[in-house]
C-alpha cells in the first residue's frame, strides 16, 4: 500500500510540473516548478499527428515506457519536437501510467516562389532560405529566411529592400508560400574622405582600400557597397599600408558613416593619426636556443639599418629565420621581434630573439566560408597538417599563398584552443570571388592581316579544384585563324608541381605568295625552388607547313613548300624569379626569367637557344603614386647541325618594341618576308601615374615610355638579297593609358619610332584587354 502510494504521488507531481504548454512562438510555460521525483510510465499516447505520424513523434521524445523520467526529459522532448518544425504547439502530460503527447501540426509547404526579384535570381535566393517545398510552414523559420535575404541584398547595395510573404491554401493542410520582394533603390557612397592625413593624399589612400565612391561603373564592380565588415577590413588595409611605409605609430581614430537625406547615399569619413615616419636602426639577431648561432641567421634578414621601416620586411625576416631554425631540428622555436624606438632620430632598432617556444601541436585545420573552392585546395597551401608542431610563421606564409592564388576576396587565419593545453585549432576563414575571365586582344597590321582580333575565356579555379584552363580563338580579316587550349594542374600527383599542356593551331592565307599553317603542343612541369624562385621544364613539338606557293616565295622558305610539314622537337628549361607585390599594378619588385632550349630530339631543327628578360618596378613617389620600371631582354641562337630555318631564329617587335609590328624589325627579304635573327636585345623604361583630374577610384593611369631594341645576325641558307643583318638599333617613344577596369586590365599604347630602318614594319597603335566576369 505504501509502495503504491509513493508511485501515485510521484506521478501526480510529474503530471503537475509537466503541464507544459508551448505557444506557436516556441515559448515554454511550466504549470508548476514543484521538484519532481523520477517517474515511470507504461505507454505513450500521441494525439493530433495526422500527417506526420505517431512514430515520428515517438522517435523525437526522450521518455520511454518502463524507464524513469523527470522534468528535464519533458523539457528536452518538447524542444526536440519543436525543432522538427512540423508543430505549432506541443503539450505533454501524464494520465495514470500514460504519457500523453498532444501536438498541433504546422501546415506543409507545397511550393515556394519568389516575386519581384530581379537583381538576385531565384536559384540564389532558394539557396539562402531554409523554408522548402514539402517542409513545414514555420513563422520563425520564415522570419530567419527574410533576414538572410535582406543580408544578401545589403551585400549588393540594396539595404532598403522590403520582403513580405503571401500564403495561399491549395489543399487541406498544404499551402503555397510566396516571398514578395520590393528591391528598392541601390544605395551609393557619395563621399569618401579622409582627415588627419598629411603624408598621403585622399586619392592615394582611396586606392589602398576596397570601398570606393560610386561612379558610372559601380553597378559592375559593386565596390561602392557599404558594409561594416568591409570597412573594418579597409581600416586594416590602411594600417598595413602605413606600417609598410615607415609609419609605425599609425592608427585609425574613427570611421564615421552617415546616411544622406535621400536615404540611399552614404558618406564615409575616416580620421587617421599618421604619426612620425621611422627608419630602421640597428638590426640584430639573438638566440637562446642551444645549437643555433645567431650570426649565421643575420644574412637572412630583409631589414637593413637606414632603410625605411617596413612591417612587411620584419615579417619576412621572421619567416626566413623560422624556416632555417625549424629545418635545423627545432620545430617549436619561435622568433620574436623586439623594437627599440629612438624618438630623437626617428629610428626603430629591431632585435630578433630566437627562443624555445611552448610545445603546441595542430589539432585540426578548420576551413570556413568556401562556397566554391574545395577544402583540399586550401589545405595544400599549408606546410603543416594535423598533428604537426604549431608554427606561427608557417601559418603566415600559408596566408600569403592563399591570398596570392587570386581565388578569394579575403583570407583570415586565426587560432582557437584545442582539446588540451598543448593543442591548437587553426581556423581559416575565406570568401570566394569570381575567378573566370573573358579576354579580347586587338591589333592592326598595315601590310598583313589588317585588323586582328582574339577572344579568350579562362578560369583560374576550374570547378573549385584550383586548376587553370584557357581557351582562345582569333583571326584577321584576311583568312587568318588561331586556336589555343591550355590546362594546368597546380599540384600534380599531390606534390607542389604545376603540370600542364598547351595545344595550338594557326593558319594564314594573307600573303599572296603562300599559305602558312602551324600547329603544336607543349608539355610542362614547374617546380618551386624557394618562395620566389621556380623552374619549368618543357617538351615542345611544332609542325610548320607552307602550301599554295606562288613564284614570289622567298628562298629561305622554298624547301618547305608543298612537301611534308617541317617538324621542330625541343626541350627547354626556364628559371623564374618573382617578387612583385601585385599582379595587376606592381609598385615594387622584380620579375626575371631565363630560358635555355635545345632542338634536335627528332624532327628537322637542330639548334641551341638561350634568352631571358628582366623587369624591375620601384615606387618613385608614394605621395604621388608614381611608379617607375625598367626592363631588358636578350637572346642568342646557334645551330647544332647545319643551318637554321627562318622560324628557328628570333623575331621581335610588337610588345617587345612598341611602335613596330610583331616580327616588324630585323633581317628581311627584299619582298618583305621576315627571316629573323640570331641575336636580339631590348631595353625599356616606363613611368606610370594616376591621371590628373580623374578620381583615383576609376583606376585610370597614364604612362610614358621609351623602348629600344635590335635584332641581327643570320644563319639561314638561300638568303641572297637579305637585308638588315647588321646590329642596327631601333627606338621609339610613346604614351599609354592603363585602366584596371571591372572587366580586367586594359591598355592603350601609341608609340612613334624615332630610329628605324626603311624596311621595318610600323604599328603605332596597340590595344589589349583581359576582362573578369
Amino acid at each position: 500500500m505504501k509502495a503504491g502510494s509513493k508511485f501515485l504521488n510521484a506521478v501526480s507531481a510529474a503530471a503537475l510540473s509537466a503541464g507544459v504548454v508551448s505557444s506557436g512562438a516556441g515559448v515554454l510555460v511550466l504549470a508548476s516548478t514543484v521538484a519532481v521525483q523520477a517517474a515511470v510510465i507504461q505507454r505513450v499516447e500521441v494525439r493530433g499527428a495526422q500527417r506526420v505520424g505517431t512514430e515520428a513523434v515517438r522517435s523525437n521524445i526522450t521518455i520511454q515506457p518502463g524507464k524513469s523520467f523527470s522534468n528535464t526529459d519533458i523539457d528536452e522532448s518538447v524542444k526536440r519536437l519543436y525543432s522538427t518544425g512540423f508543430f505549432s504547439d506541443v503539450r505533454i502530460s501524464v494520465s495514470g501510467g500514460t504519457l500523453v503527447v498532444t501536438v498541433s501540426e504546422n501546415q506543409l509547404i507545397n511550393q515556394v516562389v519568389f516575386n519581384g526579384n530581379r537583381k538576385i535570381k531565384d536559384d540564389k535566393l532558394q539557396g539562402l532560405v531554409q523554408t522548402q517545398a514539402q517542409g513545414p510552414y514555420s513563422e520563425s523559420l520564415i522570419t530567419a529566411d527574410i533576414a538572410r535575404m535582406k543580408e544578401a541584398y545589403a551585400a549588393i547595395g540594396r539595404s532598403d529592400v522590403e520582403i513580405t510573404t503571401q500564403v495561399a491554401p491549395v489543399a487541406e493542410g498544404r499551402v503555397n508560400l510566396a516571398f514578395v520582394i520590393n528591391e528598392g533603390d541601390r544605395t551609393k557612397i557619395s563621399q569618401l574622405t579622409f582627415a588627419g592625413n598629411q603624408a598621403y593624399s585622399d586619392s592615394r589612400l582611396a586606392s589602398v582600400i576596397s570601398t570606393k565612391r560610386s561612379n558610372m561603373l559601380s553597378f559592375l564592380t559593386r565596390k561602392d557597397v557599404y558594409n561594416e565588415d568591409k570597412l573594418r577590413a579597409d581600416e586594416e588595409a590602411l594600417r598595413q599600408f602605413y606600417y609598410n611605409h615607415g609609419y609605425a605609430d599609425f592608427r585609425v581614430i574613427s570611421s564615421d558613416v552617415s546616411m544622406g537625406e535621400g536615404g540611399n547615399e552614404y558618406s564615409i569619413n575616416i580620421t587617421v593619426d599618421e604619426g612620425q615616419r621611422y627608419k630602421f636602426g640597428p638590426v640584430t639577431v639573438e638566440s637562446t636556443v642551444e645549437g643555433i648561432d645567431a650570426r649565421e641567421l643575420q644574412g637572412l634578414l630583409e631589414t637593413r639599418e637606414g632603410a625605411v621601416y617596413s612591417a612587411r620586411d620584419v615579417q619576412k625576416s621572421m619567416e626566413a629565420i623560422s624556416r632555417r631554425v625549424s629545418s635545423a631540428g627545432y620545430p617549436f622555436a619561435r622568433v620574436v621581434p623586439r623594437g627599440d624606438r629612438n624618438f630623437e632620430n626617428n629610428t626603430i632598432g629591431v632585435t630578433y630573439l630566437v627562443d624555445q617556444g611552448d610545445r603546441a601541436y595542430v589539432e585540426r585545420i578548420e576551413i570556413r566560408g568556401n562556397t566554391r573552392t574545395r577544402d583540399y585546395v586550401i589545405r595544400r597551401e599549408f606546410d603543416i597538417s594535423e598533428g604537426d608542431a604549431f608554427n606561427q610563421e608557417i601559418i603566415s606564409r600559408a596566408k600569403r599563398r592563399l591570398e596570392a592564388l587570386g581565388y578569394f576576396n579575403a583570407v583570415n587565419i586565426s587560432t582557437a584552443p584545442g582539446s588540451s593545453p598543448d593543442r591548437v585549432v587553426v581556423v581559416v576563414d575565406v570568401e570566394d570571388q569570381p575567378t573566370g575571365s573573358f579576354g579580347i586582344g586587338a591589333g592592326y597590321s598595315a601590310g598583313g592581316d589588317g585588323l586582328i582580333l582574339e577572344a579568350s575565356v579562362e578560369e583560374k579555379n576550374f570547378l573549385g579544384r584550383g586548376q587553370f584552363i584557357r581557351v582562345a580563338a582569333g583571326g584577321g580579316f584576311e583568312n587568318s585563324q588561331t586556336y589555343n587550349l591550355s590546362f594546368t594542374e597546380p599540384y600534380f600527383l599531390g606534390y607542389r608541381l604545376a603540370a600542364g599542356f598547351d595545344i595550338y593551331k594557326s593558319r594564314t592565307g594573307s600573303n599572296a605568295n603562300y599559305d602558312y599553317a602551324e600547329q603544336g603542343a607543349t608539355l610542362r612541369i614547374t617546380a618551386p625552388i624557394t618562395e620566389n624562385l621556380g623552374t619549368t621544364f618543357r617538351y615542345n613539338y611544332k609542325e610548320l607547313e607552307y602550301t599554295n606557293a606562288g613564284t614570289g616565295l622567298s628562298r629561305p622558305y622554298v624547301d618547305l613548300v608543298n612537301g611534308s610539314p617541317w617538324v621542330q622537337s625541343s626541350v627547354s628549361q626556364t628559371i623564374t624569379y618573382n617578387t612583385l607585390d601585385d599582379r595587376v599594378i606592381a609598385r615594387e619588385g622584380i620579375y626575371a626569367t631565363a630560358t635555355q632550349e635545345y632542338a634536335g630530339l627528332g624532327g628537322d631543327s637542330d639548334f641551341y637557344k638561350i634568352y631571358g628578360k628582366f623587369k624591375y618596378f620601384h615606387s618613385l613617389s608614394d605621395e604621388l603614386d608614381l611608379i617607375g620600371s625598367v626592363s631588358a631582354s636578350g637572346g642568342h641562337v646557334t645551330p647544332t647541325s647545319g643551318n637554321l630555318k627562318a622560324f628557328d631564329q628570333f623575331m621581335i617587335g610588337g610588345s617587345d618594341l612598341r611602335g613596330f609590328e610583331t616580327n616588324g624589325i630585323g633581317p628581311r627579304m627584299a619582298n618583305g618576308d621576315p627571316v629573323g635573327g640570331t641575336t636580339y636585345f631590348t631595353v625599356s623604361a616606363e613611368t606610370n601615374f594616376p591621371l590628373p583630374g580623374i578620381p583615383q577610384d576609376l583606376n585610370l593611369r597614364g604612362a610614358v615610355f621609351a623602348d629600344a631594341g635590335t635584332l641581327y645576325g643570320n644563319d639561314v641558307r638561300n638568303t641572297a638579297g637579305i637585308q638588315g643583318t647588321s646590329m642596327s638599333w631601333r627606338s621609339s617613344v610613346g604614351a599609354g593609358i592603363l585602366w584596371v577596369s571591372p572587366f580586367g586590365p586594359l591598355r592603350f599604347d601609341y608609340a612613334v619610332p624615332i630610329a628605324k630602318e626603311s624596311f621595318d614594319k610600323e604599328q603605332r597603335f596597340r590595344f589589349s584587354m583581359a576582362s573578369q566576369f
